[in-house]
């Protein structure tokens, strides 16, 4: 007759201790077994992805430097001592202020103050410097009013000087402008064009890529011609074309959701067939087929059990399709069909450097929007490279990379 199993022996065998089944040997249990199988628990999504983010100091460092951006961006009238259509008469073409901490007697200050300047030559915008003016920076002081974030009104400036004297950290152009006002003001157009188209754009990618890979047959044809077409025609003169439709005297705004509207149009297709050819594979799958079994809709389907699963790719796509978008912008007030004096933005900014004068007598209107315009970009590409690698499914197994 067999003897039954011990219910100790039985559970330590259950959890994948080591035991003996004679009943009369004294029971061993190997502990040791046990704890091996008590292991932590897998690590979730967002632990994985984040370690394998850290793994890519260069997708930090461009996060950072992008967060940067877009918060001076948002606070820009706190930040700029001056509005963007403020000008000064007296100081066209004024090069950038040196910031001092030594003066004319050697002392040392622990403020930073910088000099008066006057015209030395005037048909060659060459300023000089006086020893004997020497204007400290002041912090949070008094200037033009401004709404902040619509919510409040203010005076209140991040930084300037005492009475009338102004303070030029990136020079002035051509109309006497402060250049680094411009370069923040203008941010809020350039940063956010690019944000802003994409949404709208990848939403319509996504719904109709959604739409043409689920349903097949008529429509999807229809909706793949119709991205054929739109790819096959060089998007600069697109955006030009479609640029032209709008009357060239309309206000900065509506110029703004214009150029919007035309980046969104245009950026839609590419990712409408690739999400296409995504939910080709998906809708195969077991839970898709299930879903349909119970009699799911197909709008929830396609929205619930199928969209979701192309995230991480539209995520890094996104990520990686937001300079072309701020280009777009630059492209178009470039060639001067985008956002329009006085109104500022990086484009009309880098308009000002198109003469070979400009070029080489005044160098800080090429340099200061080029260079945001320069590192945005770059910022943009290593966040999206490293968050291309920290959701590759291929560098994930089992919860451990």
């Amino acid at each position: 007759m067999t003897e039954p199993t011990p219910p100790s022996a039985r559970h330590a065998a259950e959890h994948g201790a080591s035991v003996s089944l004679d009943p009369l040997a004294p029971l061993v249990i190997d502990l040791d077994a046990s704890r091996a199988d008590s292991a932590a628990p897998p690590e979730s999504p967002g632990r994985i992805f984040w370690r394998q983010l850290k793994k890519s100091p260069l997708a930090i460092i461009g996060g950072v430097v992008l967060i940067f951006f877009y918060v001076l961006a948002l606070l820009a009238p706190f930040v700029a001592p001056y509005t963007q259509e403020e000008m000064d008469r007296r100081r066209y073409f004024h090069p950038p202020h040196a910031l001092h901490v030594v003066d004319s007697q050697g002392a040392f200050h622990l403020r930073p103050f910088v000099r008066e300047t006057r015209l030395a030559n005037p048909s060659a915008f060459r300023y000089e410097e006086d020893p004997s003016a020497e204007r400290p920076v002041r912090f949070f002081v008094r200037g033009a009013e401004y709404s902040l974030l619509g919510l409040f009104r203010s005076n209140v400036h991040l930084f300037g000087l005492d009475g009338d004297s102004r303070i030029y950290l990136l020079g002035t152009d051509s109309f006497g402008r402060d250049e680094f006002s411009r370069l923040l003001y203008g941010g809020q157009v350039s940063l956010t064009v690019g944000l802003i188209g994409i949404v709208i754009s990848f939403s319509l990618g996504l719904l109709l890529g959604g739409i043409s890979g689920y349903f097949g047959g008529l429509t999807d044809s229809v909706i793949m011609r119709a991205t054929e077409l739109l790819l096959s025609i060089p998007s600069l003169y697109l955006i030009i074309a479609l640029r032209a439709v709008f009357p060239i005297d309309l206000p900065s705004q509506q110029v703004y959701l214009g150029i919007v509207a035309i980046l969104a149009f245009i950026g839609w297709a590419g990712l409408a067939r690739v999400i296409r050819g995504l939910v080709l594979s998906i809708r195969r799958n077991e839970y898709v087929v299930a879903a349909e079994a119970l009699g799911v809709s197909r709008f929830r389907i396609i929205t619930r059990h199928i969209l979701p699963n192309t995230w991480s790719f539209v995520i890094v796509a996104a990520t990686i399709s937001v300079p072309g978008y701020i280009l777009g912008e630059v492209v178009l007030s470039f060639l001067g069909v985008g956002v329009q004096e006085p109104a500022s933005s990086w484009g009309n900014m880098l308009n000002q450097a198109r003469s070979i004068r400009a070029l080489t007598s005044f160098p800080w209107l090429l340099y200061v929007p080029g260079l945001a315009i320069f590192l945005t970009v770059m910022a943009f590409n290593f966040l999206g490279d490293g968050l291309r690698d920290a959701l590759d499914p291929r560098r994930v197994t089992g919860g451990r990379s």
